[in-house]
């Protein structure tokens, strides 16, 4: 390599090799492959792995390619030092794919304003740690002691203790709010219960998806393709307005114990006493201890989180969903009797709206106090954007932009 030594080539080599060969064993041994981990094609896989690895890593750049490598490692060094001299902090923005640079201790602020603003955290004095791994283990054998799952799903759901670790918080800036505000991400790769909550979401979600895709926007095509129907309806006139609105901190603002008891009544609606043979009493179990243990570290502190869930857990998003579907259902409602478009993407609503602005405006305060802890922020106007696309009613003609 133009860059790194033979020695950290080789120690990369290692750490991927290792960290690939692992995911697809797992992946194989596991329901519904269950292919024995002695099988010779594992052992072929390792090789063919590290043959290819070796390839990628040890095959010479051209002279041009190597001065190219070289330049942009000096590049990528200087930036660094501005960085570190400078006490600035880079971060990847949010729904925007950009990059955001600005100082560490403003950024820090907006933070320690965000804990403040939700309320949503208690600082610990200990590492708990080991007593959720502890807790999550025991969940897990009794409720197989108890037949309540099966085998594989235990398997499929029982954290790795020799990798665990205390998840961690870090905050991404939302450039396309006023003030830019932070939203929360947790790295949750390794917790303890992340395992349950990928199992939980790879059954939950499905459902959702069948059962609320009416009100679902999946993107801004999707929308594009709504709306279009919506005006060869007849339903667009010069006077349509377009409303958007957000839920302030969604994630982090969902009641625990309402949102498992939403959960239960959801399935409950929808026909459902078990899920993938496992009871939804159990289901609500699981779920209950991925939302009220909830652990992680920011800088050199330890908090517990004891109101919504992590954004980064995948059962968060489902819940929030599930939460959300309740919540907006006299809002569905109401768009529904006068022929109005209403659409959600997570946390994010669009609307059309046929009548004056001023009812609109006594509408949305009004759903603003349907729950304590749901605020949106709205948006009203002829042309508004949208996820990546920018909508507009010119004189009764939808136009459309990215």
């Amino acid at each position: 390599s133009a860059i790194r030594s033979k020695c950290q080539q080789e120690t990369e080599i290692k750490n991927q090799h290792k960290d690939i060969y692992s995911k697809v064993e797992n992946h194989l041994t596991g329901h519904p492959h269950l292919i024995p981990r002695n099988n010779a094609i594992f052992k072929q896989y390792s090789d063919h792995l590290l043959d290819y690895l070796n390839q990628s890593y040890f095959t010479p750049l051209s002279c041009k390619d190597q001065l190219i490598s070289r330049e942009q490692a000096q590049i990528l060094g200087s930036i660094r030092r501005i960085i570190q001299n400078r006490n600035l902090i880079i971060r990847v923005t949010d729904k925007g794919n950009n990059f955001y640079i600005g100082s560490a201790v403003e950024f820090e602020k907006k933070a320690q304003k965000f804990f403040s603003d939700t309320n949503a955290f208690i600082e610990l004095s200990y590492n708990p740690f080991n007593e959720i791994l502890d807790k999550v283990t025991q969940l897990l054998n009794t409720l197989r002691g108890k037949d309540l799952i099966r085998k594989w799903q235990y398997e499929q759901m029982m954290p790795d203790r020799t990798n665990c670790e205390l998840a961690h918080l870090y905050f991404n800036p939302k450039t396309h709010k006023d003030g830019i505000p932070v939203r929360p991400i947790e790295s949750t790769i390794h917790a303890s219960t992340t395992k349950i909550s990928k199992f939980l979401d790879k059954i939950l979600r499905p459902i959702f998806d069948d059962k609320c895709k009416d009100t679902t926007i999946i993107d801004g095509a999707s929308l594009i393709t709504e709306l279009s129907k919506y005006n060869k309806k007849g339903l667009l006139k010069p006077t349509t307005l377009f409303c958007t609105f957000d839920i302030r901190n969604l994630y982090t603002m969902l009641p625990q114990e309402e949102s498992l008891d939403i959960l239960m009544t959801f399935l409950h609606a929808h026909g459902y006493r078990k899920v993938k043979g496992i009871s939804i009493d159990t289901i609500k179990k699981l779920a209950s201890i991925i939302l009220k243990d909830n652990v992680f570290a920011y800088g050199k502190k330890i908090y517990k989180q004891t109101t919504g869930g992590a954004m980064g857990s995948s059962l968060t998003l489902t819940l929030a969903n599930i939460f959300m579907s309740e919540w907006q259902k006299k809002l569905v409602e109401e768009q529904t009797k006068t022929g109005e478009f209403y659409g959600r993407y997570i946390d994010d609503i669009f609307m059309t709206w046929n009548r004056s602005e001023e009812e609109l405006r006594k509408l949305l305060d009004d759903v603003n106090t349907w729950h304590p802890n749901i605020k949106l922020d709205y948006k009203i106007g002829n042309s508004l954007p949208f996820l990546d696309v920018q909508l507009t009613n010119n004189n009764g003609i939808l136009l459309t932009s990215v």
